[in-house]
């Protein structure tokens, strides 16, 4: 009976939805630059970042729609997420839908950036219709090489990937 009992605890362990997921983020180098931890809230995600050795600055950061860093471009990690397939770009777009849009991340002179920022745009699991995270075939937190102007398209001139870590 206990071992009955044990195992179905852990059937529901493990079927319950994903409260939060991690990302080793990865520089192209391969080296671990940093951590981004991804939380389901009730009407989207927190996600905290930690990183070191960035440029001095602000930084685009998005959620791509696949959960791949493989190639030292990034390029494999795909577009951002989204919902419909055509994308618009920009949080500060009015015609907007990228789910994949955070606000830019902020690295000191020291090259440390620590941050906290709040997505309505997703879900860990596809809570309340928007996309998830942890679907199929995954996704990832992309940090990039300049800021987001939050409006030019497709990136917001954010620039080149400089690293980039998969959602687990």
């Amino acid at each position: 009976m206990r071992s009955t009992l044990l195992a179905l605890a852990a059937g529901l362990l493990a079927a319950s939805p994903a409260l939060a997921a991690t990302a080793e983020l990865k520089g192209a180098d391969g080296k671990t630059v940093g951590t981004a931890t991804v939380t389901e809230a009730p009407h989207g995600v927190l996600v905290r970042i930690e990183a070191k050795g960035l440029t001095p600055g602000w930084h685009g950061l998005h959620f791509h729609e696949k959960g791949d860093c493989g190639t030292p471009d990034f390029k494999s990690a795909g577009a951002h997420v989204h919902t419909t397939t055509a994308v618009v770009h920009g949080l500060l777009n009015p015609d907007g839908n990228d789910n994949g849009d955070l606000p830019n991340l902020y690295a000191g002179a020291d090259g440390v950036a620590v941050t906290e920022v709040f997505s309505p745009l997703v879900s860990l699991n596809g809570a309340g219709g928007r996309p998830a995270l942890l679907d199929a075939d995954g996704s990832s937190i992309v940090v990039h090489a300049s800021p987001d102007d939050y409006k030019t398209q497709p990136i917001g001139g954010a620039g080149a990937r400089i690293a980039c870590g998969v959602l687990k």
